[in-house]
C-alpha cells in the first residue's frame, strides 16, 4: 500500500493549494513539507516493495488490471525522481514569487509529482498508459501558466503532440494486451498465434515507439518540447530533465523491453526504423543547440539530443545498452536540470535570455555561471563526470552489435559530443571571457541568486561529479536492479 500512498498524498494534498486554504505565509513551508513527505513515501515503497507480487487495485476483466509493482527498473526511475523533485520544489519557491498564481502553480507541481510516480510503480500496460495520459493534462496548464499568447499556443501544441502520441501508443497497447502478459516482465512474453503475422506486430510495436516516443522528443514528435520552453524554468526543468520527458523514455523502455520483447524485434525492420530515427535525432538535436541563439531554447534542442541517446541504447536490444541507457537517463537528469536552473537564475535575476546578452556575467554571478560550467563538461563528456560514463557505454553497446546501423550510431554518438562541446562551450566562454571594450550595464554588480536557489543548483552540480567518480557503483547498481 506505500506505493498508492506516495501516488495519492501529493495529489490530496494539493487540494488544499487549489481551493486557497493555506495561507501565503505558511504556502512555503506546506509545499516543501509535502514534497519531502512524497519523495520519503516514494523511496520507502521502492525498497520495500522490490520483487513483491503486484497490487491488484482494480480488476477490470482477466487481462485488464490497474495494478502497481516494484521492479529494477521502477526503482532507477523512481529513485531519480524522489530524488530532484525536491530540489525543484525548493529552486520554484522563490523563482514562481514573480510569476503569479503561486497556488495553482504548486497545486499542479504536486499532483505531477504523484502523476509521475504513477507511472514509476505501473505493473502493466494499461495503468502505465492512464498514469502517462493524467501527466499530460496535469502538465498542460503548467506549460500555459502565464496564459498569454505564446503560452496558449505552447499549449496546444504540447496537447496536439501529446494526443497524438497517444493514439499511436494506444495501438501497442491493445496489441499488448491482447498478445502480451498480464503484467510487465523483462524479456516479454508475447503469446502469438500462427495466424498473426509477427510483421503486424512489430508494426504495432513502431507505433508504439514513436508514439510514447513523442514525450521522448524522438523526431518528428519532438516540436512541441522547443514550445514548451516558454514556460517558467522550474516547469521546463521538470519537463526536460525529470518528469515529462524522462516518462517518454521509460515508456519506451517497458514497451520494448517488459512488453514486446527482443526476440521479436531484433534484426527486424522495426529494429533498424528505430535505431535510424534515434540516430538521426541525436545529430539533427545537437546541430539544432548550435544555433539557437536562445539559451533555453539551445538547451531544449540539447534535450532533443540526448534523449535519443537513451532511446538508442534501448533499441540496441542488448543488456548493455539497456544499462548504459538507464545510466545516461540519470546522468542526463542532473545534468541538464542544473543547466536549466543556471538558464532560470540569469533571467530572473538581470532577465537575459539570449546568448550574446550574458556576455561577461560569469564574474558578477559566480555561482550560477559555475555549477553551468560544470553541468556542461558533464554533458560534453569529459572525464571523470557523469556523462563521459554513460556516453562511453552507449558507444560500446552500439560498436558491439557489428551491424552498419551499429557504427552509425557510434558516430552519431562522437558527432554530438563535438557539437555539444561548440554550443555549451560558447555559452560558458561568453560569460567568463568577454570581448575587449564590452561593458556591463553600470548597476551590474553581484547578482547571484538567493539560498533558494543556490542550493539546488550547488548540490545538483555536486551530485553530478559524484556520479561520475562513482561511475563504476552507479552503473553495477542499476545492472543488479534491472538484470538481477
Amino acid at each position: 500500500m506505500s506505493m498508492l500512498y506516495a501516488i495519492a498524498f501529493p495529489v490530496l494534498a494539493s487540494l488544499l493549494l487549489l481551493f486557497r486554504a493555506v495561507s501565503v505565509r505558511m504556502r512555503r513551508i506546506y509545499v516543501m513539507a509535502v514534497t519531502v513527505i512524497t519523495a520519503v513515501l516514494a523511496l520507502y515503497a521502492l525498497f520495500t516493495s522490490l520483487g513483491k507480487a503486484p497490487l491488484v487495485l482494480l480488476e477490470l476483466s482477466g487481462r485488464l488490471s490497474l495494478a502497481f509493482h516494484v521492479d529494477g527498473l521502477t526503482c532507477v526511475f523512481g529513485i531519480m525522481v524522489a530524488i530532484l523533485w525536491p530540489l525543484a520544489s525548493l529552486y520554484a519557491l522563490e523563482y514562481m514569487s514573480r510569476e503569479g498564481e503561486e497556488d495553482r502553480f504548486f497545486a499542479l507541481y504536486l499532483i505531477s509529482f504523484g502523476v509521475t510516480l504513477g507511472i514509476a510503480f505501473s505493473a502493466n500496460i494499461l495503468t502505465m498508459y492512464l498514469f502517462y495520459e493524467l501527466l499530460t493534462l496535469s502538465t498542460l496548464p503548467l506549460v500555459m501558466h502565464s496564459l498569454d499568447g505564446k503560452a496558449r499556443y505552447a499549449g496546444r501544441v504540447y496537447l496536439i503532440y501529446s494526443m497524438s502520441g497517444a493514439a499511436l501508443g494506444f495501438i501497442a497497447m491493445v496489441f499488448l494486451i491482447r498478445y502480451g502478459a498480464p503484467m510487465f516482465l523483462l524479456g516479454g512474453e508475447l503469446v502469438i498465434p500462427p495466424s498473426v503475422d509477427a510483421n503486424i506486430l512489430r508494426l504495432a510495436y513502431v507505433f508504439g515507439f514513436f508514439g510514447f516516443g513523442v514525450k521522448a522528443a524522438v523526431f518528428p514528435g519532438h516540436r512541441w518540447l522547443l514550445r514548451a520552453s516558454v514556460a517558467p524554468t522550474p516547469v521546463t526543468a521538470l519537463l526536460h530533465a525529470v518528469a515529462v520527458v524522462k516518462a517518454g523514455v521509460f515508456a519506451v523502455a517497458r514497451i520494448t523491453w517488459y512488453g514486446f520483447g527482443t526476440d521479436l524485434l531484433e534484426g527486424s525492420w522495426a529494429q533498424m526504423l528505430v535505431m535510424a530515427a534515434a540516430c538521426f535525432t541525436i545529430v539533427y538535436g545537437s546541430a539544432r543547440a548550435l544555433h539557437s541563439h536562445h539559451l533555453k531554447r539551445r538547451l531544449a534542442w540539447s534535450t532533443v539530443s540526448n534523449l535519443s541517446y537513451i532511446l538508442l541504447g534501448i533499441v540496441t536490444l542488448t543488456t548493455a545498452g539497456l544499462v548504459a541507457a538507464m545510466t545516461h537517463m540519470v546522468f542526463h537528469a542532473f545534468i541538464k536540470i542544473t543547466l536549466f536552473f543556471g538558464a532560470g537564475a540569469v533571467h530572473y535575476q538581470v532577465h537575459r535570455d539570449y546568448v550574446p546578452e550574458i556576455e561577461g556575467y560569469g564574474l558578477h554571478m559566480p555561482v550560477v555561471f559555475g555549477t553551468f560550467t560544470v553541468a556542461s563538461l558533464g554533458l560534453m563528456g569529459i572525464p571523470p563526470l557523469a556523462g563521459f560514463s554513460s556516453k562511453w557505454l552507449l558507444a560500446t553497446a552500439c560498436t558491439a552489435l557489428e551491424t552498419p546501423l551499429g557504427y552509425v550510431g557510434a558516430a552519431a554518438l562522437i558527432a554530438s559530443a563535438i557539437l555539444t562541446a561548440l554550443y555549451l562551450m560558447r555559452v560558458v566562454m561568453r560569460a567568463f571571457f568577454p570581448r575587449n571594450g564590452h561593458e556591463l550595464p553600470a548597476d551590474a554588480g553581484r547578482c547571484d541568486p538567493n539560498w533558494y536557489m543556490l542550493v539546488p543548483l550547488v548540490v545538483l552540480a555536486a551530485a553530478s561529479v559524484l556520479l561520475g567518480l562513482g561511475a563504476n557503483w552507479v552503473v553495477r547498481l542499476i545492472t543488479q536492479l534491472i538484470l538481477g
